[in-house]
């Protein structure tokens, strides 16, 4: 394995390290970001019901990914201590979290898309087969058209779930590299006074 490899893998194995250590702080915080998320995600569904359109579902998504993006910051803001015991701060998360998640990407930005990608296959599992049964894949993809209620609520409900699951994972990969905690190459940073 080379060295970036190695570096990767320190951090994406230190971020579940983490969270299984800090598992009710964290998935506090993560339920809290949801639930306040799941009002604009229902709204811009909501918005397009009954719309046959694929350029509006397309604009549904694009705000879906956004709002998803502030939760995923404000979580990471949130959680910036967690690494060297402290606690979850909820004031001026959205701004911490920002500021450490812009430095993760510029530090490593292979390790954040492989967070990405690892928070994104667990989502996955968690959502598609869900929704495809619930809604039918033309639904999943494409525009609702008109959904049965029952089966939107189980859509919904499955993407709650995975966002509960894994806001904090990546979160966490975030802090360990925007922070300094776990340097690119894989070495542990010195723990701060």
């Amino acid at each position: 394995m080379t060295q970036a490899g190695a570096g990767v893998r320190a951090v994406l194995t230190g971020a579940l390290a983490l969270l299984v250590r800090h598992r009710r702080p964290a998935y506090a915080v993560a339920a809290v970001a949801t639930a306040v998320n799941t009002v604009p995600d229902v709204l811009r569904q909501v918005l397009v019901w009954d719309d046959p359109s694929r350029l509006h579902a397309l604009a549904v998504d694009v705000v879906g990914v956004a709002t998803a993006v502030v939760a995923q910051l404000w979580v990471t803001g949130a959680l910036v201590d967690l690494p060297g015991g402290g606690r979850a701060r909820w004031r001026g998360a959205l701004t911490r979290g920002t500021a450490t998640g812009w430095r993760a990407v510029r530090r490593a930005p292979g390790t954040v898309l492989a967070g990405v990608a690892a928070g994104g296959a667990v989502s996955a599992v968690l959502t598609v087969p869900a929704s495809v049964s619930a809604l039918g894949a033309g639904r999943v993809l494409g525009p609702l058209d008109t959904p049965g209620v029952g089966a939107f609520v189980v859509a919904a409900a499955s993407d709650v779930l995975a966002s509960v699951v894994t806001l904090p994972f990546l979160a966490l990969v975030l802090v360990l590299v925007g922070a300094g905690r776990v340097r690119p190459g894989g070495r542990r940073a010195p723990d701060r006074p």
